[in-house]
């Protein structure tokens, strides 16, 4: 059986990842939680603007409906 796309998820927990919103923002931090909805909950939160750090956002939760995707990676795009 293959993996499932909550495997990446489990497998991020505590790591840093990347999270686009689809109002554009992007934002940083350490995977924390996630549930069924991708929800997700961040510590040590950032926005980012291109490659540079906006603001620091410290915790916080993130609803699964306005994400387009979360990378187990800090890899910037756009």
């Amino acid at each position: 059986m293959g993996r499932r796309p909550f495997d990446l998820l489990n497998d991020a927990l505590g790591r840093e990842v990347l999270v686009q919103l689809k109002n554009g923002m992007q934002i940083r931090g350490t995977l924390q939680a996630f549930d069924a909805h991708m929800n997700v909950v961040l510590d040590d939160a950032e926005e980012l603007e291109g490659t540079e750090v906006k603001r620091k956002l410290g915790k916080m939760l993130i609803r699964g409906d306005t994400i387009i995707f979360v990378s187990p990676s800090s890899v910037e795009v756009g």
